[in-house]
Protein backbone atom coordinates (compact mmCIF):
# COMPACT_ATOMS: atom_id res chain seq x y z
CA UNK A 1 0.00 0.00 0.00
CA UNK A 2 3.10 2.19 1.03
CA UNK A 3 4.14 2.08 -2.43
CA UNK A 4 1.03 3.03 -4.37
CA UNK A 5 0.75 6.57 -1.70
CA UNK A 6 4.86 7.03 -2.32
CA UNK A 7 7.14 6.14 -5.20
CA UNK A 8 9.48 7.34 -7.06
CA UNK A 9 8.42 4.84 -10.16
CA UNK A 10 4.83 5.16 -12.21
CA UNK A 11 1.83 3.48 -11.18
CA UNK A 12 0.88 2.78 -14.60
CA UNK A 13 2.48 3.24 -18.19
CA UNK A 14 0.61 3.23 -21.64
CA UNK A 15 3.45 2.67 -24.35
CA UNK A 16 2.56 1.84 -27.81
CA UNK A 17 -1.07 0.90 -26.47
CA UNK A 18 0.65 -1.45 -23.88
CA UNK A 19 0.30 -1.47 -20.15
CA UNK A 20 3.25 -1.53 -17.99
CA UNK A 21 3.57 -1.24 -13.77
CA UNK A 22 6.97 -0.19 -13.12
CA UNK A 23 5.44 -0.22 -9.19
CA UNK A 24 5.70 -4.46 -9.82
CA UNK A 25 8.13 -4.58 -12.18
CA UNK A 26 11.33 -3.07 -13.38
CA UNK A 27 11.80 -2.16 -16.87
CA UNK A 28 15.29 -1.60 -18.83
CA UNK A 29 15.40 1.66 -20.99
CA UNK A 30 15.40 -0.31 -23.96
CA UNK A 31 11.39 -1.03 -23.21
CA UNK A 32 10.65 2.59 -23.70
CA UNK A 33 13.17 2.98 -26.70
CA UNK A 34 16.37 4.02 -24.75
CA UNK A 35 19.79 2.85 -25.30
CA UNK A 36 21.23 1.07 -22.09
CA UNK A 37 19.92 -2.03 -20.66
CA UNK A 38 19.52 -0.67 -17.37
CA UNK A 39 16.77 -0.14 -15.40
CA UNK A 40 14.88 3.60 -15.66
CA UNK A 41 14.79 6.51 -13.60
CA UNK A 42 11.80 7.59 -14.39
CA UNK A 43 12.21 11.32 -12.81
CA UNK A 44 14.29 12.27 -15.36
CA UNK A 45 13.34 14.18 -17.87
CA UNK A 46 15.17 12.07 -20.65
CA UNK A 47 13.30 9.33 -19.56
CA UNK A 48 9.90 11.66 -20.09
CA UNK A 49 10.56 12.09 -23.03
CA UNK A 50 10.87 8.79 -24.63
CA UNK A 51 7.50 7.30 -22.63
CA UNK A 52 5.20 11.06 -23.53
CA UNK A 53 6.18 10.77 -26.98
CA UNK A 54 4.23 7.64 -27.41
CA UNK A 55 2.03 7.19 -25.02
CA UNK A 56 1.21 8.31 -20.90
CA UNK A 57 1.84 7.76 -17.40
CA UNK A 58 0.22 7.80 -14.06
CA UNK A 59 2.01 8.65 -10.86
CA UNK A 60 1.52 8.16 -7.12
CA UNK A 61 -0.04 10.69 -5.19
CA UNK A 62 4.11 11.59 -3.93
CA UNK A 63 6.45 10.79 -6.26
CA UNK A 64 8.74 10.29 -4.18
CA UNK A 65 9.78 7.11 -2.23
CA UNK A 66 11.08 7.03 1.41
CA UNK A 67 14.86 6.84 -0.55
CA UNK A 68 14.54 9.18 -3.34
CA UNK A 69 16.70 12.23 -3.40
CA UNK A 70 15.44 15.84 -4.23
CA UNK A 71 18.78 17.68 -5.79
CA UNK A 72 17.08 20.63 -6.20
CA UNK A 73 16.56 21.85 -2.96
CA UNK A 74 19.17 22.29 -0.23
CA UNK A 75 18.51 20.23 2.71
CA UNK A 76 16.36 20.31 5.28
CA UNK A 77 13.73 22.62 2.95
CA UNK A 78 10.82 23.65 4.19
CA UNK A 79 7.57 21.98 3.37
CA UNK A 80 6.70 22.96 -0.58
CA UNK A 81 4.26 21.70 -3.38
CA UNK A 82 6.73 18.95 -4.21
CA UNK A 83 7.09 18.10 -0.62
CA UNK A 84 4.30 18.28 1.52
CA UNK A 85 6.37 17.62 4.81
CA UNK A 86 9.89 19.12 3.64
CA UNK A 87 12.62 17.32 3.56
CA UNK A 88 14.83 15.87 6.07
CA UNK A 89 18.89 16.37 6.77
CA UNK A 90 19.66 14.12 3.20
CA UNK A 91 17.20 15.21 0.99
CA UNK A 92 14.34 12.78 1.14
CA UNK A 93 10.93 13.44 1.73
CA UNK A 94 9.72 13.46 4.87
CA UNK A 95 6.13 12.46 3.55
CA UNK A 96 7.19 9.47 1.67
CA UNK A 97 9.57 8.23 5.03
CA UNK A 98 6.39 8.91 7.61
CA UNK A 99 4.24 6.44 5.84
CA UNK A 100 6.82 3.86 4.79
CA UNK A 101 8.23 4.28 8.61
CA UNK A 102 4.54 4.10 9.78
CA UNK A 103 4.18 0.70 7.69
CA UNK A 104 7.24 -1.11 9.58
CA UNK A 105 6.57 0.55 13.12
CA UNK A 106 2.88 -1.23 12.83
CA UNK A 107 4.47 -4.63 11.09
CA UNK A 108 7.06 -4.99 13.56
CA UNK A 109 4.77 -4.10 16.88
CA UNK A 110 2.24 -6.80 15.08
CA UNK A 111 4.46 -9.55 14.72
CA UNK A 112 6.08 -9.16 17.79
CA UNK A 113 3.03 -8.71 19.69
CA UNK A 114 2.02 -12.00 17.74
CA UNK A 115 5.49 -14.15 18.80
CA UNK A 116 5.37 -12.99 22.42
CA UNK A 117 1.73 -13.34 22.38
CA UNK A 118 1.87 -17.31 21.86
CA UNK A 119 4.96 -17.57 23.68
CA UNK A 120 3.26 -15.93 26.73
CA UNK A 121 0.44 -17.82 26.48
CA UNK A 122 2.06 -21.11 26.41
CA UNK A 123 4.35 -20.57 29.29
CA UNK A 124 1.39 -19.02 31.54
CA UNK A 125 -0.73 -22.02 30.55
CA UNK A 126 1.58 -24.57 31.51
CA UNK A 127 2.53 -22.76 34.87
CA UNK A 128 -1.07 -22.48 35.73
CA UNK A 129 -2.37 -25.78 34.85
CA UNK A 130 0.06 -27.86 36.43
CA UNK A 131 1.07 -25.24 39.37
CA UNK A 132 3.19 -26.78 41.92
CA UNK A 133 7.34 -27.02 41.46
CA UNK A 134 6.37 -26.36 37.66
CA UNK A 135 4.92 -22.84 38.54
CA UNK A 136 7.61 -22.20 41.46
CA UNK A 137 10.49 -22.78 38.70
CA UNK A 138 8.87 -20.34 35.75
CA UNK A 139 8.17 -17.96 38.14
CA UNK A 140 11.72 -17.65 38.89
CA UNK A 141 13.15 -18.01 36.13
CA UNK A 142 10.66 -14.88 34.63
CA UNK A 143 11.63 -13.42 37.76
CA UNK A 144 15.66 -13.62 36.53
CA UNK A 145 15.01 -12.94 33.09
CA UNK A 146 12.85 -9.85 33.14
CA UNK A 147 15.72 -8.44 35.50
CA UNK A 148 18.04 -8.50 32.32
CA UNK A 149 18.83 -5.23 30.92
CA UNK A 150 17.28 -5.39 27.40
CA UNK A 151 18.83 -2.07 26.36
CA UNK A 152 22.47 -2.68 27.37
CA UNK A 153 22.34 -6.00 26.15
CA UNK A 154 20.95 -4.32 22.65
CA UNK A 155 23.98 -2.02 22.51
CA UNK A 156 26.21 -4.91 23.23
CA UNK A 157 25.33 -7.27 20.88
CA UNK A 158 25.22 -4.06 18.57
CA UNK A 159 28.97 -3.97 18.84
CA UNK A 160 29.29 -6.43 16.59
CA UNK A 161 26.03 -7.52 14.93
CA UNK A 162 24.71 -5.10 12.37
CA UNK A 163 20.87 -4.73 13.50
CA UNK A 164 18.17 -5.94 10.64
CA UNK A 165 14.30 -6.03 11.18
CA UNK A 166 14.08 -10.07 11.93
CA UNK A 167 17.41 -9.33 14.03
CA UNK A 168 15.88 -6.42 16.45
CA UNK A 169 12.51 -8.89 16.38
CA UNK A 170 14.47 -11.85 17.54
CA UNK A 171 15.60 -9.75 20.43
CA UNK A 172 13.13 -8.01 21.64
CA UNK A 173 10.85 -11.13 21.62
CA UNK A 174 13.26 -12.83 24.34
CA UNK A 175 12.09 -10.55 26.51
CA UNK A 176 8.67 -9.55 25.88
CA UNK A 177 6.74 -12.61 26.22
CA UNK A 178 6.79 -12.65 29.55
CA UNK A 179 3.85 -9.70 29.58
CA UNK A 180 0.86 -11.77 29.49
CA UNK A 181 2.20 -14.83 31.29
CA UNK A 182 0.81 -13.43 34.75
CA UNK A 183 -2.35 -12.85 32.92
CA UNK A 184 -2.78 -16.47 31.62
CA UNK A 185 -1.28 -18.15 34.40
CA UNK A 186 -3.79 -16.59 36.51
CA UNK A 187 -6.91 -17.39 34.85
CA UNK A 188 -5.53 -20.60 34.42
CA UNK A 189 -4.81 -21.09 38.42
CA UNK A 190 -8.72 -19.98 38.43
CA UNK A 191 -9.66 -22.32 35.80
CA UNK A 192 -8.47 -25.33 36.76
CA UNK A 193 -10.73 -25.87 39.64
CA UNK A 194 -14.06 -25.13 37.94
CA UNK A 195 -16.74 -28.48 38.08
CA UNK A 196 -16.54 -28.67 34.24
CA UNK A 197 -12.95 -29.06 33.95
CA UNK A 198 -12.74 -31.63 36.75
CA UNK A 199 -15.66 -33.50 34.81
CA UNK A 200 -13.42 -33.75 31.64
CA UNK A 201 -10.42 -34.55 33.56
CA UNK A 202 -12.34 -37.23 35.87
CA UNK A 203 -13.17 -38.14 31.93
CA UNK A 204 -9.58 -39.18 31.48
CA UNK A 205 -9.37 -35.90 28.83
CA UNK A 206 -5.90 -35.19 27.62
CA UNK A 207 -4.23 -32.57 29.34
CA UNK A 208 -3.19 -30.65 25.86
CA UNK A 209 -6.65 -30.78 24.97
CA UNK A 210 -7.87 -29.77 28.35
CA UNK A 211 -6.21 -27.03 28.77
CA UNK A 212 -6.55 -25.29 25.05
CA UNK A 213 -10.13 -26.44 23.98
CA UNK A 214 -11.94 -25.93 27.27
CA UNK A 215 -9.72 -23.29 29.71
CA UNK A 216 -7.67 -20.91 27.20
CA UNK A 217 -11.25 -20.19 25.57
CA UNK A 218 -12.22 -18.76 29.00
CA UNK A 219 -9.18 -17.13 29.63
CA UNK A 220 -8.76 -15.03 26.48
CA UNK A 221 -10.76 -12.47 27.25
CA UNK A 222 -8.93 -10.99 29.99
CA UNK A 223 -6.04 -11.78 27.57
CA UNK A 224 -7.24 -9.60 24.51
CA UNK A 225 -7.87 -6.95 26.20
CA UNK A 226 -3.96 -6.52 26.88
CA UNK A 227 -3.17 -7.39 23.14
CA UNK A 228 -3.81 -3.43 21.88
CA UNK A 229 -1.18 -2.38 24.77
CA UNK A 230 1.60 -4.56 23.61
CA UNK A 231 1.05 -3.09 20.43
CA UNK A 232 1.50 -0.05 21.97
CA UNK A 233 4.49 -0.96 23.83
CA UNK A 234 6.21 -2.25 20.84
CA UNK A 235 5.92 0.25 18.94
CA UNK A 236 7.26 2.44 21.89
CA UNK A 237 10.39 0.40 22.11
CA UNK A 238 11.14 0.34 18.23
CA UNK A 239 10.89 4.11 18.15
CA UNK A 240 13.11 4.28 21.44
CA UNK A 241 15.83 1.84 19.77
CA UNK A 242 15.81 4.23 16.56
CA UNK A 243 15.87 7.30 18.43
CA UNK A 244 19.35 6.00 20.39
CA UNK A 245 20.36 4.89 17.09
CA UNK A 246 20.78 1.05 17.92
CA UNK A 247 17.85 0.10 15.68
CA UNK A 248 16.68 -0.57 11.57
CA UNK A 249 19.86 -0.31 9.56
CA UNK A 250 21.18 3.75 8.87
CA UNK A 251 18.55 4.94 6.01
CA UNK A 252 15.65 3.13 7.03
CA UNK A 253 12.21 4.54 6.95
CA UNK A 254 11.77 5.30 10.63
CA UNK A 255 9.66 7.32 13.15
CA UNK A 256 12.12 7.30 15.71
CA UNK A 257 15.28 8.54 13.35
CA UNK A 258 12.71 11.16 11.91
CA UNK A 259 12.76 12.22 15.99
CA UNK A 260 16.48 12.28 16.31
CA UNK A 261 16.90 14.14 12.92
CA UNK A 262 14.28 16.94 14.64
CA UNK A 263 16.42 17.04 17.83
CA UNK A 264 19.46 17.50 15.94
CA UNK A 265 18.13 19.77 12.94
CA UNK A 266 16.62 22.32 15.62
CA UNK A 267 16.42 25.10 12.53
CA UNK A 268 14.06 22.52 10.52
CA UNK A 269 11.15 21.94 12.91
CA UNK A 270 8.60 20.30 10.52
CA UNK A 271 11.31 17.51 11.27
CA UNK A 272 10.64 16.83 15.13
CA UNK A 273 7.06 18.15 15.06
CA UNK A 274 6.16 15.48 12.19
CA UNK A 275 7.30 12.78 13.90
CA UNK A 276 5.46 13.87 17.40
CA UNK A 277 2.38 14.30 15.99
CA UNK A 278 2.65 10.94 14.10
CA UNK A 279 3.34 9.16 17.41
CA UNK A 280 1.01 10.84 19.32
CA UNK A 281 -2.00 10.55 16.98
CA UNK A 282 -0.90 6.48 16.15
CA UNK A 283 -0.39 5.25 20.20
CA UNK A 284 -3.41 7.15 21.25
CA UNK A 285 -5.79 5.61 18.81
CA UNK A 286 -3.94 2.21 19.64
CA UNK A 287 -5.33 2.89 23.71
CA UNK A 288 -8.63 3.97 23.22
CA UNK A 289 -8.15 0.82 20.72
CA UNK A 290 -7.34 -1.16 23.79
CA UNK A 291 -9.57 0.57 26.57
CA UNK A 292 -12.31 -0.08 23.84
CA UNK A 293 -11.95 -3.48 24.25
CA UNK A 294 -11.51 -3.99 27.84
CA UNK A 295 -14.50 -2.16 28.17
CA UNK A 296 -15.76 -4.35 25.88
CA UNK A 297 -15.21 -7.74 27.66
CA UNK A 298 -15.79 -6.93 31.02
CA UNK A 299 -18.58 -8.98 32.15
CA UNK A 300 -19.66 -5.82 34.33
CA UNK A 301 -21.33 -4.07 31.84
CA UNK A 302 -23.89 -6.64 30.69
CA UNK A 303 -24.25 -7.22 34.43
CA UNK A 304 -25.14 -3.41 34.73
CA UNK A 305 -27.61 -3.59 31.66
CA UNK A 306 -29.17 -6.27 32.79
CA UNK A 307 -30.41 -4.69 35.96
CA UNK A 308 -33.56 -3.46 36.67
Amino acid sequence: MAEIIANDKPLLIVYKGQLFFPVLVNYPETVFGGEFDLEMDYRQEYAKELIYSHGWMIWPVISYSFDTINYERIAPAPPSYDNWLGTDDQGRDVMARVIYGFRISMLFGLILTLVSSVIGIVVGAVQGFYGGKIDLAGQRLIEVWSGMPTLYLLIILSSFITPSFWWLLGIMALFQWMTLVDVVRAEFLRGRNLEYVRAAKALGMHNFRLMFRHILPNAMVATLTFVPFILTGAITTLTSLDFLGFGLPAGSPSLGELIAQGKNNLQAPWLGITAFLVMSIMLTLLVFIGEAARDAMDPRQYSRLNQP
